[in-house]
């Protein structure tokens, strides 16, 4: 198997570390890896795929430098635990001025950027229609039964949230990233640079990362 390029290589790679049993069934169909005809591309079975996905992924795992690995682990991974492990990794690498909580929600930012329309829309009250001349046991299960729909439907949100890492609105705020009350100018330029030094070393990592997989003959050859 050749991959298109080493993002689509290192995204596949630390995707293969949060499949399960439920995201296999999905992959069941032959995989066309590269393009016919242009890109030599040739076919594989999920299971074989996936395979060389979690290979993939050890191999970056062993051959990068700590921080290039947790550089990419914090832009592509999907994997919860394994993102804030590299979060709290790059906070001991990134030189600045910032004070240490405008560190760490700098860096948690720029690793899980603010995605419209992805938080969970839950309501904290509830619309309910109560019949004026009902008994008052008619009234209560009128209550019961809008209450418990609103349960359900917020597990229903909640279940298809659940893959995904989600930060409150507040937390993008920088307001409540600096207590001393530093200017707003000043705040902005420290989290451009924390972030211009977190996006060279994603490239760097990927440069790494390139390296390694063209010498072992992974990536296609006008991948880069």
């Amino acid at each position: 198997m050749i991959y298109e390029s080493v993002s689509s290589a290192v995204v596949s790679a630390l995707a293969a570390d949060c499949i399960d049993n439920t995201s296999k069934q999905a992959w069941q169909k032959l995989y066309q890896a590269g393009e016919p005809g242009r890109r030599g591309g040739v076919m594989v079975s999920a299971d074989l795929r996936q395979q060389i996905d979690c290979w993939v992924h050890a191999r970056l795992h062993d051959q990068l430098i700590p921080r290039h690995w947790a550089a990419l682990v914090a832009k592509y991974s999907t994997h919860q635990a394994k993102k804030v492990q590299a979060i709290s990794l790059l906070r001991s690498v990134v030189a600045t001025p910032a004070p240490s909580l405008f560190l760490y929600k700098a860096i948690t930012t720029w690793a899980i950027p603010k995605l419209k329309g992805v938080q969970p829309a839950l309501r904290k009250t509830v619309s309910v229609e109560i019949p004026v001349d009902g008994s008052p046991e008619k009234q209560a299960r009128a209550v019961r039964a809008a209450l418990e729909a609103e349960r359900v439907k917020r597990k229903r949100i909640m279940a298809r949230s659940s893959g995904m890492i989600v930060l409150p609105d507040e937390f993008y705020d920088m307001n409540t990233w600096d207590l001393d009350g530093k200017p707003e100018s000043t705040r902005r330029e420290w989290r451009r640079k924390i972030h211009r030094v977190l996006d060279e070393m994603v490239d760097e990592a990927l440069v790494a990362a390139e390296q390694i997989l063209n010498a072992e003959g992974l990536l296609a050859k006008d991948a880069a």
